[in-house]
């Protein structure tokens, strides 16, 4: 079995090149961090959770959380699984609880397991074969610990620097 790598969210920021969202992943020790180029609806629904913004109508990861909560089923973590052709893969675990006890994986854009995992509080992880693989960015390269300098390091990346990755 893979080892899985507990990450949460850095930030989202927009590709200077092409303008594209990306949501950017940090380990738990800030050890590296690892961009997602995601699309501009998926980065809006994941934006939204984490400022706690609430809509008028839910929104569709609002309605896979609540179709999950009639159904008695709950997502206990999702987990980005794979890196093919420069294309990001994940599954969400959902556990259902009626008829005895279930667990499925489910395929998932990492995107939509993102938002959906902030919605309803799942931890999120990152299978170490796929960090071996993807390029992450150290703190060192980013800037330190300079948090401004961090930030201004990362709005001035070109798609070179971080590898071009698809949703």
């Amino acid at each position: 079995m893979t080892e899985l790598v507990p990450m949460s969210i850095k930030g989202l920021m927009l590709d200077p090149v092409s303008n594209s969202p990306i949501v950017v992943l940090k380990d738990d020790a800030e050890k590296f961090f690892l961009p997602i180029w995601v699309g501009i609806f998926e980065a809006n629904a994941i934006a939204l959770q984490l400022e706690n913004v609430s809509t008028p109508r839910p929104m569709t990861h609002d309605l896979l959380k609540n179709l999950l909560g009639e159904l008695d089923a709950r997502v206990t973590r999702v987990v980005i699984n794979d890196l093919r052709d420069s294309t990001f893969f994940a599954q969400i675990r959902v556990v259902t609880r009626s008829g005895g006890e279930r667990a499925m994986e489910i395929d998932a854009r990492p995107s939509d397991a993102i938002a959906l995992a902030l919605r309803v509080e799942a931890p999120i992880f990152v299978a170490q074969s796929v960090l071996d693989q993807a390029q992450t960015i150290t703190p060192e390269a980013a800037g330190g610990d300079d948090e401004e300098k961090a930030k201004k390091w990362f709005e001035n990346l070109s798609p070179e620097d971080l590898g071009k990755y698809k949703m």
